[in-house]
Order: C-alpha cells, then sequence, then structure tokens
C-alpha cells in the first residue's frame, strides 16, 4: 500500500531530514511573499517615475522661455569678457552651446506641428536616443526631446569642398538629422574621382561637384534641403557666411583654409555672439588625417596651427641635373629640364595622356643610367600632377569625426572637441587627441608680431624666397613694407618696378634689427606682422 501524501510528510519516517525540510518549505513561503511584495512595489515605483517624468517635462517645457532669455543675456557677458585674448583661459562650452543652438520656444509646446514631427522619426531613431534624453556628460543647457531635434534640424550649416572627404561629409550630415545644408566647390568631377567619391558617376564626369553631390543626397534623403554653389569660397562676402550656423571644411588647400579662417576671424563682432562661427576642419593625405574645431578669436585658429602643415619640401635643380638619387628625381628632371630641351614649343599639358607617357620614358630612361629603381607610369604621374593618394577609408573616418562634432556642437548632446585630433592607419589604426594652443603672435588672431631671426647679409630677394618655404609663414607672393618705407610691391607693374632695385640690397641696409614689418599676400584677406631679429 502507497503512503499517503501526509503519511510522506511524518517526521518519524525521516528523522535526520525533516528539520531541514521543514526550514525548506518557510523558504520557499517567504520567497512568495518577497516575490510578491516586489511586483506591487515595482508597479508603485513605475507610476510614481511617471508622474516625476511628466512633472519633469512640464518643467522643462516652461523654463525654455525664461532660459533661452537668460541664455542670450549670458551670451552677452561671456562675449565681452574674452575680448583682449583672455578668452583661450574660460570654459567655452556655455558659450558655443547658445551661440550653436537658435532660439526653440515657440516649438516648445507638444501640440506645435513641428515638435509631433520630431516626435516620429524612423530614419533617425538611433540619433533620437542622443536627445531623447540628458546623459552623464551632456552640455547644462542641453533640453532632451523636441526642443533639441526642432533646433537641430533648424541649423544651417555650410560645407566647403565636395570631393573625397566633402562626399562622406554630405552624406553623414544628412542621415545625422541636418535638414538644411549648402555645399561650395569650385571644380568639375573628373573620371579619377569616381573611385573614391561615391556621389558620383560616369555620366556625371564634367559636371560641377556641387551640384552633382547635392542632386545625389537629397534623392536619396528626401527631407533634406542641400543648396549648392559652383565657385569659389572667395566669391562670398561675409554677409553670406554670416547665415551659418556650423562651417565645415573637406578642403585640399592649405591656401583656402587660411583664407576662410581669417575671413571667419575677421567677422567676430565683440557686440554680436551670432557672429561667432564655429569651423570644423577635416583633411586627410593618404592615410593620415585630422579633425579639428576651432571657435575664433576663443581657441587656436589654422594660422596659429599651420607650423603642422610644412610645405613640400623642394629639391635643389643640381641634384635634378647631375646626381638623382629617387625616382621622383628623374621625374622632375623630365618634367623641368627634358621637357624644355626637347618640347619647348609644346606647354606641357597634365591631363594629356601622350604628354605623361613621354615623361615617363624620360624619366624611366634617366632612372636606368643611374640604376635607380621605381619609375613607373603611375609614380610619373602623380608627380607631374603632384598628387597625394586618397584612401577612402581615410575620408570616411575623417569625415565621421568631423560630423560628429558639428552634431555635438549643434545639439550639446556631449562635449565636443577641445580641439585637435590626428588619425594614422598606415601601419596600424592609431589616434590621438591634444588642445593646440593658441598663440599671441598669431597674424590672424593674436596681436603681436612674430618673430623670425635672419641673416642681415642675405639679400630681400632671398629674404622673401624664405617666406614661401618657412612653416610659419608660406606666403608666395609678399608684398613687404616698413613703417615708413616701402621695400617692395609684387603690384601693380608701376611700383613694382620702382621697388625692385631692393631686392639686390642686404637686409641690414633696408632695415634695423628688431625692426617690425609688415607683409601682404594677393591670397589672404590681412596683413602679416614679422619683427626680424638680425642673427649674431
Amino acid at each position: 500500500m502507497r503512503d499517503s501524501p501526509r503519511d510522506s510528510l511524518d517526521p518519524s519516517r525521516f528523522p535526520g531530514s525533516w528539520r531541514a525540510f521543514h526550514h525548506l518549505r518557510q523558504s520557499q513561503q517567504v520567497a512568495i511573499v518577497w516575490q510578491r511584495l516586489h511586483i506591487y512595489t515595482a508597479a508603485i515605483r513605475t507610476a510614481t517615475l511617471a508622474q516625476i517624468w511628466q512633472q519633469k517635462r512640464i518643467i522643462q517645457i516652461a523654463a525654455i522661455h525664461a532660459a533661452d532669455k537668460a541664455r542670450q543675456l549670458r551670451l552677452a557677458g561671456q562675449l565681452v569678457a574674452v575680448s583682449g585674448q583672455v578668452a583661450a583661459k574660460q570654459p567655452l562650452k556655455p558659450f558655443l552651446s547658445s551661440v550653436a543652438q537658435p532660439s526653440t520656444d515657440h516649438l516648445a509646446s507638444s501640440n506645435h506641428p513641428a515638435s509631433m514631427a520630431a516626435q516620429s522619426r524612423p530614419r533617425y531613431e538611433y540619433i533620437d536616443k542622443f536627445l531623447n534624453k540628458p546623459g552623464p556628460t551632456t552640455d547644462p543647457d542641453f533640453v532632451a526631446g523636441a526642443p533639441t531635434i526642432a533646433s537641430l534640424e533648424a541649423s544651417k550649416v555650410l560645407v566647403i569642398g565636395a570631393g573625397g572627404l566633402g562626399c562622406e561629409i554630405l552624406k553623414n550630415l544628412a542621415m545625422s538629422g541636418f535638414r538644411d545644408i549648402h555645399v561650395i566647390d569650385m571644380d568639375t568631377i573628373d573620371v579619377s574621382n569616381l573611385n573614391r567619391q561615391f556621389l558620383f558617376r560616369k555620366d556625371d564626369v564634367g559636371r560641377s561637384k556641387a551640384e552633382v553631390a547635392a542632386a545625389t543626397v537629397m534623392s536619396r534623403c528626401k527631407d533634406v534641403k542641400i543648396t549648392p554653389f559652383y565657385g569659389k569660397i572667395q566669391d562670398k562676402d561675409e554677409d553670406y557666411y554670416m547665415q551659418f550656423k556650423i562651417i565645415i571644411c573637406g578642403l585640399d588647400s592649405i591656401e583656402a583654409r587660411r583664407w576662410i579662417n581669417a575671413t571667419l576671424v575677421s567677422m567676430v563682432d565683440m557686440e554680436n555672439p551670432e557672429s561667432l562661427k564655429p569651423l570644423v576642419d577635416g583633411g586627410t593625405e593618404g592615410f593620415k588625417g585630422q579633425a579639428r574645431v576651432i571657435l575664433p578669436t576663443l581657441t587656436s585658429c589654422i594660422e596659429c596651427q599651420l607650423d603642422m602643415h610644412a610645405p613640400r619640401a623642394t629639391v635643389p635643380l643640381c641634384t635634378l641635373a647631375t646626381i638623382p638619387r629617387q625616382p621622383e628625381h628623374c621625374i622632375e628632371w623630365a618634367k623641368i629640364i627634358a621637357w624644355e630641351e626637347h618640347r619647348k614649343d609644346t606647354v606641357l599639358d597634365t591631363d594629356d595622356p601622350e604628354h605623361i607617357t613621354w615623361l615617363y620614358n624620360k624619366s624611366l630612361s634617366r632612372a636606368k643610367e643611374f640604376n635607380i629603381p621605381g619609375v613607373t607610369y603611375q609614380l610619373t604621374q602623380g608627380v607631374v600632377k603632384n598628387i597625394i593618394p586618397a584612401i577612402a577609408s581615410t575620408n570616411a573616418i575623417v569625415a565621421a569625426a568631423c560630423c560628429n562634432e558639428a552634431f555635438k556642437i549643434a545639439t550639446s548632446c556631449n562635449p565636443y572637441l577641445n580641439n585637435y585630433m590626428m588619425y594614422t592607419g598606415d601601419d596600424s589604426i592609431y589616434t590621438y587627441t591634444f588642445e593646440h594652443e593658441q598663440k599671441p603672435d598669431c597674424p590672424v588672431c593674436g596681436n603681436l608680431a612674430k618673430t623670425i631671426t635672419v641673416n642681415p647679409i642675405h639679400t630681400l630677394q632671398q629674404f622673401i624666397e624664405s617666406l614661401g618655404e618657412r612653416p610659419e609663414a608660406q606666403l608666395k607672393k609678399p608684398t613687404l613694407r616698413t613703417e615708413s618705407t616701402s621695400l617692395y610691391f609684387q603690384s601693380p607693374q608701376s611700383l613694382e618696378e620702382q621697388t625692385r632695385p631692393n631686392l639686390s640690397k642686404k637686409l641690414s641696409e633696408l632695415i634695423s634689427d628688431g625692426e617690425e614689418i609688415g607683409v601682404s599676400d594677393p591670397a589672404f584677406t590681412i596683413d602679416f606682422k614679422f619683427k626680424l631679429i638680425f642673427q649674431a
């Protein structure tokens, strides 16, 4: 006969284990009670949190009106305080977050059409995770939700350059929630661009890069408006650049970077906070690249960092003619010397395959004569056209960094870069960030003359040539003058002829030790000041 349930619990049958079983039974009952209590507590907590968040949301919306007014008052005080080169020592984040974000008082109500649209954005689902709630490092002025999303969409951004870097930047901005984008580029599409500038196709060869890139992105992102301009950045005045909240550079020219940098610095008005336009600059060269954030007059500018972009080394003509040591020397010899000897009546066209082939054959013969390996048709084309190999992955990485900084500036969802990031991917992937200090003797954002050590027995002609080679100057057509006299004028022709005799004179005959000179260059909108110190 089988034991009944009650008999099975008879302690006499399990003298050694009854106590353990009793404790187990009690533990199970206690666990059930705690489980039920946890469920009830969680329900109460959820309801309480919902009420708290609802109240917090109401408080945030109600505070937008007062916060925006207070922000404007704070901006005026901060902008005045940063005058006189003191700004670099002050915290800049509260200032920048207010400059970058337009007022969104009229969007605070959840019933506003723009606010309702911002709450339903399937394309930007992952972006909105950063915008719909604050994080541990968000800016104090950050307001989560619809106001920040609307502010992002209203931010007008200018992209300078629509090449390898610019294509990536335009795509990233459109996919990051920016809806009002302008792009400017003076180039047309070449067949050599198609391997990495993915917004272009073979049928687009010969057309404007800016116009084709804008049309391609808008065809994929219907809610984004991109306004192209086919021309030079110098064709636009300050009123044009004043309309933008952020400017992003994807340029391949140091001269163009220096021009836009000087223009943005000159636009800053201490009485108008909106005149400060954050500049995000990106650049690549092969497997190397950098991204930097520049706040004109407040942080280190491009001119402060000019010595980090040293001009390309030049090879003496005597080396090319007598003792070449590298394949590049043989190619330069064919371009400069051989072409002049054999085809001086023909203008060299670097885009003509016949011309490149002729230079390649001459370079190859020269290299064989001196037992120098490595001369190829591709290398010949690169040296003749001064082509730096472009790597698509480097463009993508640097463009992502630039757009990430623009997104953080526009929304204040995270601290922006302060202020330089370098990347290299040749041997391995390596990045490094640091703060580049503002220089008080910067000719653009500083107020002191830059000191240059010179040899007093050098002629003025030699000094002018050195200005094009010095990393801190890089001036190609300088005009020089002192407070009392004109040293040399590049133009007009009458002044050039009048000051030409000074070119053969020694510096010690024209200026004194420690004297300051003013230098201007037609490529820039500013004048440079240098203090010349004679070598002992």
